[in-house]
């Protein structure tokens, strides 16, 4: 790839290049946007095919983080990393130790946490070069894991969904389909369950569906099934590009609300359930409730204040809904509008509010 034109045209900051040979650290941190304050996004951990897809995913990866914490209403901007390698096997104390010293050299512009490929002990090796990375283990200060916070978020954003498509946002005697029920999903499904929600799930994991069965009464189906199913929601909440031109049709869910990212397979088939009067919780703003409740230990966590800004994605999928309706435009598209929007508006006051004062404080 052209790696400046790439960035010309998606209007990236900065790109870093890392590497340690004693450890064998080779990582590309990519920045997007700071116009919100520093960037925040995970290091992800792969082995990818060659140079350009590690690139490709970091830059990809980076410009979401931005439109996902500006459409959560949160002061950061977006970054990512990738870590070239397998996890399984190439992974030392050396390498992220390296690697939290390229972070620190940033001097506060990007902030890491985990992500795939990635965990929180290697957050806290991180720690040891660095303060700018987040979801370390709770004895240092962290808010430990995220999946439930993660799980709360989507409740609360499929009751919303819910609202726009029904008129209402009790959940009770509604049947939801869920894709995966993984750690995120489990807690999701306890929260439906609380409420009365009839439940139907899959997995390729057979241990995780028989704890949903036997925690939730929920009903299995096998994993093709699932997007078959007569439902009133079906939430994704596994593998990402699973709206596509096979699943669509099969399709009788009149919401889709999920945990998982990338969602739609291409923008055209978010176009198409538009058109079908699905009504689609893009996937960066529903499932936000965990990169809020990591950016709320960059205050000292408080898990009530967390939550309580987790909770405020119900309103920020009204607000999504809102736009499309305004605009006449699909919801994916609403929410890059209503995440472009806030980052123009502070664009302009930021411009005139730190220019001199960021000079002033930084030579005292």
């Amino acid at each position: 790839m052209e790696l400046f034109t790439y960035m010309e045209q998606y209007d990236y900051e900065q790109v870093v290049i890392c590497q340690d040979k004693q450890s064998g650290l080779k990582a590309i941190i990519a920045i997007h946007d700071t116009t919100l304050g520093p960037a925040l996004g995970g290091t992800r951990m792969w082995t990818y095919e060659n140079e350009a897809d590690a690139f490709e995913d970091a830059l990809r990866l980076a410009k979401g983080m931005t439109y996902k914490n500006a459409a959560a209403g949160l002061n950061l901007g977006g970054g990512k990393t990738v870590i070239i390698g397998d996890p399984r096997k190439d992974k030392n104390e050396e390498m992220f130790r390296a690697f939290g010293r390229y972070i620190q050299g940033l001097n506060g512009r990007y902030i890491t946490a985990e992500d795939v490929g990635t965990t929180v002990q290697d957050m806290d090796l991180i720690y040891e070069e660095t303060d700018y990375v987040a979801g370390i283990s709770p004895a240092f200060g962290s808010s430990g894991n995220p999946s439930p916070v993660t799980a709360y978020g989507v409740y609360v954003g499929m009751k919303s969904a819910a609202k726009e498509a029904f008129g209402s946002d009790d959940l009770s005697g509604k049947t939801v389909a869920v894709q995966g029920v993984g750690n995120v999903a489990y807690h999701l499904c306890k929260h439906l369950s609380e409420e009365g929600a009839a439940l139907v799930v899959t997995d390729i994991n057979k241990e995780s569906v028989e704890r949903a069965v036997n925690d939730f009464n929920a009903k299995a189906v096998n994993i093709d099934e699932i997007y078959g199913v007569d439902c009133d929601i079906f939430a994704p909440c596994a593998l990402g590009g699973i709206i596509n031109d096979q699943t669509i049709p099969r399709l009788k869910a009149t919401v889709i609300a999920g945990a998982a990212n990338n969602q739609l397979k291409e923008d055209r088939h978010g176009h198409l359930i538009h058109e079908l009067g699905i009504v689609y919780a893009p996937d960066y703003i529903i499932n936000a409730g965990g990169v809020i409740n990591i950016a709320d230990e960059l205050k000292g966590y408080n898990a009530e204040r967390a939550l309580k800004k987790v909770e405020g994605i119900y309103q920020n999928l009204d607000d999504v809904f809102a736009i499309a309706k305004r605009d006449q435009i699909p919801t994916f598209k609403a929410a890059d509008r209503m995440a472009e929007e806030r980052i123009e508006r502070m664009s302009r006051s930021r411009r005139q509010f730190l220019k001199d004062g960021h000079h002033i404080l930084s030579r005292r």
